[in-house]
């Protein structure tokens, strides 16, 4: 929208000079492109000259003398001398005028952003510049195509995929209460039919029978106990399954359908192949189950390394998907003010820390569960009737005591859990402090309240 009178202030005053004026080398004139324009702009005047000339009610103020060169590009700031005698103003300046434009659309944008052209291209150039650089950020940012309406399709989908992982990660937790997980013996990758009859049942009993949990814990398990903890495993297993389909096939309809970016894709496949590997991964850890104790006094159970591996990986397959889904539906934060976003980024600084105090605390429950520490003291604060229990590093090497010994993994729990609750207090004082958006004020005191309700 740059108008005429600022082109022809700047460029288009040329074309009313006789030719002896503006038949100048380039290097008088400014650039090639200040010259490859004149010369344009000149043909094409001659070409309209010839058009009738309409009456005007007035004659055209002459222009004022302009400065070529006044740019970085040379010229020595020369003033040109004044237009043409007035008998052919009002033609002549309409053939400039209309020569003008013809000249400034066969303008590309290169040239047009030229350095001989300073004062009319600064305005053109900052305007251009920021929009580019806003539609390739937005671009950059935005991993769904094809309008809001797939960027919703596609957000909701992650969403429930989400909530189906947190489900998992608690009839996970359920199975393990009650002590289901080694009740299948063994495991298929695609699965299969429950038994359907009563000989498969036996059958299937008889396998868990051989198993050395049953020997030290659950000898004397009658048939119906057996279909009750049988059927917990079954559904934990076959829910994971059932999420691989609810993931892959709207996946594959997405990007057939093209609203996939190939960031986004990338990242979705990543989660999609780590899910697949939680299956393998929760394989190993129950086979570590069925394996015979080292003594005779221990109870059987999986590898506290191993069920950690497990429960780590699911926080990082729901922590991924969740974090894709925001990102999908929020590419931007809420951006009303500069300051709230210049908080976001300062508190930003402090959640992360946070988070991962958080994320060791919630991997250390895998180790007082892999080693049911948590049976062994049960008073707060203290550990029965000390602060630190004595045999707290008896295990050789050193490093073991943090993960097999009893006392010491329940201790640093303690701790790291205690750590958690005093970060999510000093993170929630430090966003009162910080002007943000509100609704990233409330989240932030939702994460306390949960906090100390843990």
């Amino acid at each position: 929208n740059f108008s005429a009178s600022k082109i022809s202030g700047e460029l288009c005053l040329p074309l009313l000079l006789p030719p002896q004026a503006t038949a100048q080398p380039p290097a008088m004139m400014g650039s090639r492109v200040a010259a490859s324009l004149l010369r344009r702009g000149r043909d094409q005047a001659s070409a309209l000259m010839t058009i009738p000339r309409l009456p005007r009610s007035a004659p055209a103020p002459p222009p004022a003398p302009s400065r070529v060169g006044s740019g970085s590009c040379g010229g020595g700031g020369r003033h040109l001398p004044p237009p043409p005698p007035p008998q052919s103003a009002g033609g002549l300046f309409a053939a400039s005028r209309v020569a003008s434009y013809h000249a400034f659309r066969s303008f590309g944008p290169k040239s047009f952003m030229g350095q001989c052209t300073r004062k009319m291209s600064t305005t053109a150039a900052t305007l251009n510049s920021n929009m580019a650089n806003a539609t390739a950020n937005s671009g950059l940012k935005l991993l769904v195509t094809k309008g809001p309406q797939a960027q919703k399709a596609v957000g909701i989908w992650l969403f429930g995929c989400a909530a189906w992982v947190f489900s998992m990660v608690i009839l996970g937790g359920v199975t393990r209460l009650t002590r289901s997980g080694l009740s299948m013996t063994d495991w298929k990758f695609a699965g299969g039919l429950p038994p359907m009859s009563e000989e498969e049942w036996l059958l299937e009993f008889q396998k868990y029978k051989q198993s050395p949990e049953y020997m030290r814990v659950n000898k004397g398990m009658n048939l119906e106990d057996f279909k009750f903890i049988y059927w917990m495993e079954y559904a934990h297993r076959m829910w994971g399954r059932a999420l691989g389909f609810v993931f892959a096939v709207p996946f594959a309809y997405f990007v057939a359908k093209g609203y996939v970016t190939r960031q986004l894709g990338v990242r979705l496949s990543a989660l999609f192949a780590l899910g697949g590997a939680q299956g393998l991964i929760g394989w190993w850890m129950v086979k570590s189950g069925l394996e015979e104790p080292a003594s005779e006094y221990v109870e059987p159970r999986v590898s506290p390394y191993r069920l950690a591996a497990h429960l780590t990986s699911a926080f990082v397959i729901y922590c991924g998907i969740l974090w894709t889904a925001l990102s999908v539906v929020m590419p931007d934060p809420p951006a009303e003010s500069m300051k709230w976003v210049k908080g976001a980024a300062k508190f930003r600084k402090l959640a992360i820390p946070a988070s991962a105090v958080v994320g060791i605390t919630a991997i250390s429950g895998a180790f007082v569960a892999g080693n049911d520490a948590g049976r062994a003291y049960n008073t707060f604060p203290k550990m029965g009737d000390s602060w630190i229990p004595e045999d707290v590093f008896s295990m050789e090497p050193f490093i073991r005591n943090f993960f097999e010994n009893t006392s010491t993994v329940q201790l640093n729990h303690r701790i790291l859990a205690t750590s958690t609750l005093l970060s999510v207090s000093a993170l929630w004082l430090a966003a009162r402090k910080v002007d943000m958006h509100p609704a990233v004020k409330s989240l932030v005191g939702s994460t306390l309240g949960m906090a100390a309700l843990q």
